[in-house]
């Protein structure tokens, strides 16, 4: 009971609060179960959403050529990554759009991050979540269900400490 109830207020928040209007360009919305993607990580493993079904999972699109994105990676690193990195029941993916290895190492390298980050050729993955030619920064939390629980788009201070509350709320609930 005390699940559902924590999944209805946190669900019920982000709806709120983040309520999708079009100049975000998202194709999907809060409460979609998360479109499926398979993905090359830069380290050379693969990952598939949907093989994470049990996790709350965070994908942070970025690109090297993104300023947003340089300013919040940070923050993802120290107070998202470094927090919950040992936490089995989080996983978190930076996704680049469409840049080669290398770029996508040296960006990493950088903006100081540690979490693992994909690649995305040809914004495949990219374009299942928001419309072609919509900007990054944005990130997506996913419940361990597999639905969306919140969507974010570009750098807010205020939005962000939200995202992290999020976040958190959902790895405490048990």
């Amino acid at each position: 009971m005390k699940t559902i109830f924590l999944t209805f207020i946190v669900t019920l928040i982000s709806l709120n609060i983040y309520a999708q209007d079009d100049d975000r360009k998202y194709l999907v919305k809060v409460g979609d179960m998360a479109p499926d993607f398979e993905m090359a990580v830069a380290d050379g493993t693969k990952m598939k959403l949907s093989d994470l079904r049990g996790k709350v999972v965070m994908l942070q699109f970025t690109a090297s050529w993104c300023g947003v994105c340089r300013k919040e990676m940070p923050f993802i690193e120290s107070d998202i990554w470094q927090r919950h990195k040992n936490n089995s029941d989080f996983a978190l993916f930076g996704i680049d759009r469409d840049e080669p290895i290398e770029t996508i190492l040296s960006f990493a390298k950088k903006t100081g991050v540690t979490y693992p980050i994909g690649l995305d050729p040809e914004a495949a993955i990219f374009e299942l979540y928001a419309e072609k030619d919509a900007g990054i920064t944005r990130n997506v939390i996913i419940g361990k269900d597999g639905r969306i629980v919140m969507l974010t788009r570009l750098y807010d201070p205020e939005e962000f400490k939200e995202m992290v509350k999020v976040i958190d709320d959902l790895l405490i609930e048990k």
